[in-house]
């Protein structure tokens, strides 16, 4: 009778561990051991160490799942999600209805996912005395109109404007919004940057340039705003009060300079990619774009 009785408890007694061990776990995938293949994250240079601390943890959490992060440009990513070469577009824009019409034209149906918000910060060297300006001030240092610091306040030196390259969602990002002052009463979609501008292909080596130059302006992501640089307060207009881009700052909606930071996809994702996104938006995911400067999406009004 007690064999016979241990016997029927064995069985039940690893059916609930079992239960009860799948309950507990905290990773980032429901059921991890179903989980495995692999995803390519191509796009955004600005969105790309959000990707990367995802893909990783991702990862961790799922042996299986092999993820592939790499950041040339918005441009770049957008072109390969329309050729079938990645499996999801990282972008710090939005694709333009042109772009689209592209993609739908080759059998592309770009799906649309907001995976956090930044604010674009105008960064200067700490030596420079300038800590702000409008938006008309700043498309006419990028156009070319102002040349020296010293019609704004600061020293009696040349203006070393620089910006991304042409593949970067944030080149035209700023183009658009600032450079041609989006929005404001003097906008002209005509106005493009100038040619003295120096574009760079990395947010990383703009930051770097200008905190070793006292003369140098640049315009990055706020997560790659470090102590070496000086993010100056950012006026509308003349007559509104100047905002310091921040966390903060994005989700009241007083800093003039931000953005959705996105992904897209071909159609709604499914699958391990789904899982992913779904890791990505939750808020262990969200809780890495805080960590790392951004603007989580559970955080905006």
């Amino acid at each position: 009778m007690t064999k016979s009785l241990k016997e029927c408890l064995i069985p039940l007694m690893l059916a609930v561990a079992l239960m009860l061990s799948g309950c507990t776990s905290n990773s980032p995938a429901a059921d991890a051991s179903t989980l495995s293949g692999s995803i390519k994250i191509i796009g955004s240079n600005t969105v790309t160490p959000v990707s990367s601390v995802w893909a990783e943890n991702f990862m961790k959490a799922n042996p299986k799942v092999s993820i592939a992060v790499s950041g040339p440009g918005t441009g770049v990513g957008i072109a390969a999600l329309m050729d079938g070469t990645t499996d999801i577009c990282q972008a710090s824009r939005p694709m333009t209805a042109k772009e689209i019409e592209q993609a739908k034209a080759k059998g592309v149906n770009p799906y649309e996912i907001h995976v956090a918000s930044d604010a674009l910060a105008v960064v200067v060297n700490p030596a420079n005395p300038v800590s702000e300006l409008t938006i008309e001030q700043l498309s006419a240092i990028y156009t070319g109109k102002i040349t020296n610091w010293k019609e704004l306040g600061g020293a009696d030196a040349p203006i070393v404007a620089m910006a991304r390259d042409t593949n970067s969602g944030t080149h035209v990002f700023f183009k658009e919004h600032v450079v041609q002052m989006y929005g404001l009463p003097k906008a002209d979609k005509k106005l493009e940057y100038g040619d003295k501008v120096l574009f760079v292909p990395s947010t990383e080596i703009g930051v770097s340039e200008v905190a070793k130059n006292p003369n140098a302006i640049f315009y990055a992501g706020l997560g790659y705003v470090t102590k070496t640089v000086k993010a100056v307060a950012v006026k509308k207009t003349a007559t509104d009060a100047a905002v310091k881009p921040s966390v903060a700052t994005v989700v009241d909606g007083t800093y003039p300079v931000s953005r959705p930071l996105l992904y897209y996809t071909n159609g709604a994702p499914t699958g391990i990619i789904k899982a992913f996104i779904d890791y990505c938006l939750s808020e262990e995911g969200q809780e890495v774009v805080l960590e790392l400067g951004f603007v989580p999406v559970a955080k905006q009004k």
